[in-house]
C-alpha cells in the first residue's frame, strides 16, 4: 500500500502540529507514508469563492503529485470532498479519476480502509464532536439529523475506543459552526453568532474539548473561545488519536 499524505493549507501554515500528529498516527498503524514535497493547495478556496476555473493549476498540481499512490489521506473532510466532487473542472484522465476515487479523510481511511477502530490512544477528557459540514453532508462521515437513517459517526467510532475519553452529547449535534470559508469574511456577524451557539452547546453539555475533522472550523471556534476566555480546549481529531496520557 502506497499512501500519499496531503496536508491542507491551514494546517501547513498555522497548525503544523496537526500534520505531525497525522503522520505519527499513520506510522503507528504501520502505514508507509510519503509526503510529496511538490504539493500545494488543492484549490478549494478559489472554487468556494466562485472562481473555480482559477483553481485549475492547483488541481492539476495535486493530481501530478499524488497520481502514483494507492491512497491519498488528509486530515480534512473539506479538502477531501473538494478533490472527490469538484475536480471535474479539469479533463477526466485516468490519473484524475484514480486520484478522485482514492482520496480519503483521515478517520474514513482508518476505519474503512485499514479496518481499525482502536488506535491505542489515551485521552481522559470530556470531548464534544463538531461535525464539519463538508465531511458530514458531503463525504457522509456521519449521519445527518434531517435524514431518516441509522445513526453513525466515523469520528465517534474512533473516539469511543480512546481510553478515558467521554463523548458528550450535544443538543444540536450537526449544526454548522459558521466558518464556511469566505462566508466568515463576507457575513462576519452571522458567522460569529453561529460559532458562539456551537460553543455554548458544548459548554452547556459539559465538554472540556471540542474536536473535528477540519482545522478550518476549529480555527474559527478557537478564535471565539480565546477571545471570550472560555474554558474549552480545541484539538483536531488527529491530535487526540495520537495522544497517550
Amino acid at each position: 500500500m502506497k499512501v500519499g499524505l496531503f496536508i491542507p493549507c491551514y494546517i501547513n501554515q498555522l497548525y503544523p502540529q496537526v500534520g505531525k500528529a497525522t503522520l505519527e498516527l499513520l506510522e503507528k498503524l504501520n502505514v508507509e507514508v510519503v509526503y510529496p514535497s511538490g504539493q500545494t493547495c488543492c484549490g478549494q478556496p478559489m472554487a468556494n469563492s466562485g472562481y473555480e476555473y482559477e483553481s485549475v493549476g492547483a488541481s492539476n498540481n495535486f493530481v501530478e503529485n499524488f497520481k502514483e499512490f494507492d491512497y491519498i489521506v488528509m486530515p480534512s473532510g473539506s479538502c477531501a470532498y473538494h478533490v472527490k466532487k469538484h475536480f471535474d473542472v479539469i479533463p477526466q484522465t485516468d490519473d484524475v479519476i484514480k486520484v478522485r476515487e482514492n482520496v480519503y479523510e483521515l478517520c474514513d481511511f482508518i476505519l474503512n480502509v485499514l479496518k481499525v477502530k482502536n488506535v491505542g490512544a489515551s485521552f481522559p477528557y470530556k470531548v464534544g464532536i463538531h461535525q464539519s459540514c463538508h465531511g458530514l453532508r458531503g463525504l457522509r462521515l456521519g449521519s445527518c439529523s434531517e435524514m431518516v437513517t441509522e445513526e453513525y459517526s466515523y469520528i465517534g467510532e474512533l473516539l469511543n475506543e480512546v481510553s478515558g475519553t467521554e463523548i458528550i452529547e450535544l443538543t444540536r449535534k450537526d449544526e454548522c459552526c459558521g466558518f464556511g470559508g469566505t462566508f466568515a469574511v463576507t457575513e462576519e456577524a452571522i458567522s460569529v453568532k453561529m460559532g458562539k451557539d456551537i460553543i455554548q452547546d458544548h459548554l452547556d453539555n459539559g465538554a472540556e474539548v471540542i474536536t473535528a475533522t477540519d482545522t478550518s472550523c476549529l480555527m474559527h471556534l478557537e478564535g471565539l473561545v480565546t477571545r471570550n476566555k472560555q474554558p474549552l480546549k480545541i484539538l483536531h481529531i488527529a491530535e487526540i488519536l495520537n495522544s497517550v496520557s
